[in-house]
């Protein structure tokens, strides 16, 4: 049994100049893709088909005004991605599909984005970031801790290629290549 429960208010069905107020103050706490807000706003209007239309306008004005638009949203979310958390492309792209981007304007903003970066850098920078410490210890535990590592960089959305550019780096010729990408679609 729960310690507190949360009361569920019924949240009260905002009119049309509202619902573009409580759009705006959504937008301006933190970017969302198109998918994203309609989700939000869903929850402000009626649940039958009469607030459909309400959403929809409210959208419209929204695009037309400059406030959403889901290439920025992409754009945006790729760089920082990138940027902050060091992600390789994989990761950001899931990311992106993730947020209702159409795989279009993912590609686009990815490939724009990643286009003058080297991956195996990136790699780099990100277990930098995560401190992950080169493998130690007997044979069998720097085994564990490789594959430890290579997981986690698979994780972030690197390319094989990369992956075992860095162990390679850090290991020496104890790391073993296999190609992941080449593998998992066996």
């Amino acid at each position: 049994m729960p310690l507190h429960k949360k009361s569920a208010k019924a949240k009260v069905p905002l009119t049309e100049p509202e619902l573009l107020d409580y759009a705006v103050k959504s937008l301006a706490s933190k970017m969302k893709s198109e998918r994203d807000l309609r989700r939000k706003l869903a929850d402000r209007v009626p649940s039958d088909e009469t607030g459909r239309p309400t959403i929809e306008k409210v959208i419209d004005k929204l695009k037309e005004i400059g406030y959403l638009s889901d290439a920025r949203f992409a754009a945006d979310f790729a760089r920082l991605r990138q940027e902050n958390e060091k992600f390789g492309k994989r990761r950001v792209q899931q990311g992106l599909m993730q947020k209702g981007i159409a795989s279009p304007l993912a590609n686009e903003a990815i490939t724009k984005q990643y286009e003058d970066v080297d991956e195996v850098t990136l790699a780099r920078q990100y277990i930098e970031r995560k401190r992950l410490t080169q493998p130690s210890g007997d044979r069998e535990q720097k085994q564990k801790e490789t594959a430890k590592i290579m997981r986690r960089l698979v994780a972030a959305g690197f390319s094989s290629r990369a992956i075992w550019a860095v162990l390679r780096d850090w290991a020496g010729s104890d790391v073993e290549e296999i190609d992941i990408e080449e593998s998992s679609e066996e």
